[in-house]
């Protein structure tokens, strides 16, 4: 189907489906997220080590989750986006719960593996029903809007699981926050209508990975969102313990100001992030990765400041602003890469994407922090997490900076190959 073909749904539906899609990756990261919180109750009860932390945290859900993101995203391009959905959200909402009975590492690390599975088949098929709603002026404040399923997401989850934790246990939070997806999914499953599709032109996967591969600027873009993720992530996933190790804060307390800093702050950047692109891309189409390039460059000094200083207020100021800058980044990365393929093959460009970031950022990124930091624990004792995050902000930061500013230099030309693509009717799987 052309890039302009009209799909026939009122405004007030469309926003039903884009806010639906937003209530998914809402979900999606409460699941995923709630595990920060938790995670040094789960340390001491099953007396585990950072590293085992940045297992359970990244690597264990990360594998999965990137890996089958791309098998299952060529089911959602073949066949209904809205069932394949439906079902992953049953799946993660499960296995989420399911944590909750866990009495030994690798049995949790089996329940993570089990929500990562399903979270693999959540956002890449939402990212292309919302392509194929909206049109493409428009496209990076829908994906924005979208995408504040992570700030939103994180802030439940840490609101919830701070308060849970103090209430009850840990356990009693994973099945809290696993049960309802399971309603999420009857909503996706009955009231999501799929736009029409021509899928009988879905090309062979490896031409899609090499027609992905050819477009420079998505090769750049997606190794960018990679760097930022393995920073990201470990933000994210350690900032509850660093709070409670280096700044003796309690649990409750803890939920409240990780949920203003990356739940508050990341919707923000979330939003301002999207309409930037949008807006500034009328005049200049390279917005979509030069937005992203000049937050990743502003957080550099907020982050090294805020975890390396041993005032309480400072350090929340400090990571506050890289909240108000981080994730600013979703909606003009996803915009860019959906205008960066086909129509055929958008599910399937959207996992691969989504594999980059995981694989790069997820599986990598909390573990290599925790490593770090129990290889810092002799010099630096219970301060040693957050001096390995001051290692990693700074170095991935500035990498992912520069893989914005390469993909900057070959993003017009790509947007115009695969635009002429799409209207011509031309074969996309070359």
């Amino acid at each position: 189907m052309a890039e302009n073909q009209k799909v026939e749904y009122s405004d007030a539906y469309v926003r039903y489906a884009v806010g639906l899609c937003f209530v998914v990756y809402t979900v999606n990261f409460i699941d995923r997220q709630i595990l920060a919180i938790l995670l040094q109750p789960i340390k001491e009860e099953l007396s585990l080590s950072d590293t085992q932390l940045g297992l359970l945290s990244g690597t264990a859900f990360g594998l999965f989750y990137a890996t089958l993101g791309v098998p299952i995203g060529r089911l959602a391009d073949r066949y209904s986006r809205r069932g394949v959905m439906a079902i992953c959200i049953s799946i993660w909402s499960i296995m989420t719960a399911l944590c909750g009975t866990a009495k030994s590492f690798g049995v949790l690390l089996a329940y993570r593996v089990g929500v990562g599975v399903g979270e693999a088949g959540g956002s890449p098929p939402a990212i292309s029903l919302i392509s194929q709603y909206v049109e493409p002026a428009k496209r990076a404040t829908a994906l924005a809007v979208f995408s504040l399923g992570v700030p939103v997401g994180i802030l439940i989850g840490y609101l919830s699981g701070g308060y849970l934790r103090e209430a009850f246990d840990w356990r009693i939070a994973f099945f809290v926050v696993g049960i309802p997806g399971v309603l999420v999914a009857l909503l996706v499953r009955f009231t999501l209508r799929e736009p029409p599709r021509e899928i009988s032109q879905l090309p062979p996967l490896r031409n899609v990975f090499g027609f992905l591969w050819n477009r420079k600027s998505f090769r750049h873009l997606s190794f960018a969102g990679g760097l930022y993720a393995f920073a990201g992530y470990s933000f994210v996933f350690m900032l509850p313990a660093v709070l409670e190790r280096s700044h003796s804060m309690t649990p409750t307390r803890i939920g409240m100001v990780s949920a203003v800093i990356i739940g508050v702050g990341g919707a923000i950047a979330t939003l301002w992030g999207g309409k930037l692109a949008d807006v500034w891309a009328r005049t200049d189409r390279r917005a979509y990765v030069l937005v992203p390039m000049i937050a990743m460059i502003l957080q550099i000094p907020f982050s090294l400041i805020g975890w390396s200083t041993a005032s309480l207020q400072l350090c929340i100021g400090m990571l506050f602003c890289v909240g108000l800058l981080g994730q600013a980044y979703q909606g003009p990365l996803l915009a860019a890469s959906q205008s960066l393929a086909p129509m055929a093959m958008r599910v399937t460009a959207a996992a691969v994407l989504y594999f980059v970031l995981n694989i790069i950022g997820l599986m990598f990124g909390p573990v290599t922090t925790g490593f770090l930091s129990d290889q810092l624990a002799p010099k630096f004792g219970a301060d040693s997490l957050r001096y390995a995050l001051v290692i990693v902000s700074g170095v991935m930061y500035t990498w992912s900076a520069l893989h914005f500013w390469i993909a900057s230099r070959y993003i017009v030309e790509d947007f115009d190959y695969v635009a002429e693509l799409d209207s011509s009717g031309g074969d996309s799987s070359i």
